[in-house]
């Protein structure tokens, strides 16, 4: 969808006098229903006192998304001395606390219930899944990166590196193997079973029995069965979260219904949003249209050098093939001629030695 520099001012402009005149219909950012989730929905159950920090799930989770292979091999653990987050090529990082008693923590997308990325996505690139994972659409992206700020893990990240189609990425809870029925990569991966995939209920089941039957060893806490809403992802841990790097100021209101509230009380905010959004929709489709026509324009002229290279070098080549061929016609002509010229002068030494001899037997003869 195109849109003209003067319809956008001029869509603006009419957004703008309907919100003093105060003739807008009310509009919500989100819905203002709480959503327990999907029922029989799948997640996955993280115990860090089970994990050991060998990074195996981050070497599957590369593998199985197809991701560029890092600086440092996966079996370098120097890397876990220094606090990493997800990247646009990483999917999934592990990350250590503590000096003496050491405390890893496998941190990725945690696939929230409602999903803040995709309250904040206007054309719906992100969905959350009946099964679980939430899923990612770059075919419906236009870039704004809203998800990257919604986000209160600090998850989504940008292909800033790919000027012509960039994308928001993040961990899919490998959903295209879930649909083949594997399991994610990560959780296979795991060689001490500190990732659990499973039925959302059931994990929460598995975490809470683990926790009374061994008190002395977790935190009576299930992280992300409630905080923003719950998420699909659960955390056991034997320290405070906020030791471990885990937020403990979230809350458990999901992120819609954060924001359902304050966008309907402000009017301005709800007569400008959708045009805005509009215009940014439109003017970020008109540059993707722009860097494609550029792309196969590039192409094109690319095509057209290699073929003129490609000409040039076969005439060169058909010269040289010329010049080394009369080289060698000339080379055998000269040595035939040279070869013809030494069987002449042979002929006319034999010729000149026949002679003599005749002539010496003719003069033998007189004598007698």
């Amino acid at each position: 969808m195109l849109i003209s520099r003067r319809k956008f001012l001029g869509s603006l402009g009419a957004a703008i006098g309907a919100t003093t005149t105060g003739t807008l219909t009310k509009a919500y950012g989100a819905a203002n229903k709480h959503f327990k989730g999907y029922p029989g929905s799948s997640g996955v159950l993280h115990d860090t006192t089970l994990c050991i920090g060998c990074r195996k799930c981050e070497q599957a989770c590369n593998k199985v998304n197809d991701l560029p292979q890092p600086e440092k091999p996966f079996e370098d653990l120097g890397v876990l001395d220094k606090k990493r987050r997800t990247q646009a090529d990483e999917f999934t990082v592990v990350n250590q606390f503590g000096t003496q008693e050491k405390v890893f923590v496998k941190k990725q997308c945690n696939h929230c219930l409602e999903p803040a990325c995709a309250s904040a996505c206007f054309v719906k690139a992100f969905t959350k899944t009946p099964e679980g994972p939430v899923v990612y659409d770059a075919s419906l992206c236009v870039g704004c990166r809203y998800c990257m700020v919604a986000c209160p893990f600090d998850i989504p990240a940008y292909e800033y590196d790919k000027a012509l189609a960039p994308r928001v990425t993040k961990c899919t809870m490998c959903a295209p193997r879930l649909e083949e029925g594997k399991l994610p990569g990560c959780v296979k991966a795991c060689p001490r079973e500190a990732l659990i995939f499973g039925k959302r209920d059931t994990l929460l089941k598995i975490a809470k029995s683990r926790i009374q039957n061994f008190p002395d060893r977790y935190i009576d806490h299930v992280y992300g069965e409630h905080e923003m809403g719950g998420t699909s992802w659960l955390y056991l841990s034997g320290k405070p979260f906020e030791t471990i790097g885990m937020r403990e100021d979230l809350g458990t209101t999901s992120a819609p219904e954060l924001t359902s509230g304050p966008l309907s009380a402000v009017p301005i905010i709800v007569g400008l949003w959708p045009v805005l959004l509009t215009g940014v929709y439109a003017i970020s489709k008109r540059k993707d249209k722009i860097a494609k026509e550029e792309k196969e324009d590039a192409l094109k002229a690319a095509e057209l050098q290699a073929n003129e290279d490609m000409n040039q070098k076969l005439e060169e080549l058909r010269e040289k093939i010329t010049k080394e061929k009369t080289a060698a016609i000339n080379f055998e002509v000269k040595k035939a001629l040279e070869e013809v010229s030494k069987e002449a002068e042979a002929a006319k030494e034999k010729e000149a030695e026949t002679q003599d001899i005749e002539e010496s037997e003719e003069k033998g003869k007189q004598e007698e």
